[in-house]
């Protein structure tokens, strides 16, 4: 299969295949005629993998490291699940962050809605965040 063909049949963009396999993701043959990539069915069950764990958030390097395991016939899901531990930490973390942002957010626009606009006078330069409590 070509390029295009494997983006097709996976439903991505033949750029998406083609940068996956420059950063060694996916490794095709050559085919020695017309120097095209030329990607097997195993590839085709790789890229799904490689999918399958973007939507689970795995990064392109964490991937990478989970397919190094497989070429050493080591698994690699103590891995996965290190990282995928350690990525709802992280993500709980940022929820939480937001959730703070939200309520600030809204106390501002709540309390702007009582205040006047403004101009600015040289000595300031919007008094409605100027008027907000230090964060």
């Amino acid at each position: 299969m070509t390029v295009t063909q494997l983006a097709k049949q996976v439903g991505i963009s033949s750029e998406i295949v083609r940068h996956y396999t420059r950063i060694g993701l996916l490794k095709p043959t050559r085919n020695a005629q017309n120097g095209y990539r030329i990607f097997s069915a195993e590839d085709m069950k790789r890229l799904k993998f490689i999918l399958r764990a973007k939507g689970l958030g795995f990064t392109l390097s964490e991937i990478g490291q989970i397919l190094e395991h497989t070429k050493i016939h080591d698994s690699p899901c103590p891995l996965v699940r290190d990282l995928i531990a350690r990525r709802i930490k992280e993500n709980r973390e940022k929820l939480d962050a937001m959730a703070c942002l939200q309520i600030r957010m809204e106390k501002a626009l709540a309390q702007w809605k009582e205040m006047p606009d403004g101009i600015p006078d040289g000595h300031s330069v919007c008094h409605l965040i100027e008027a907000m409590d230090d964060l």
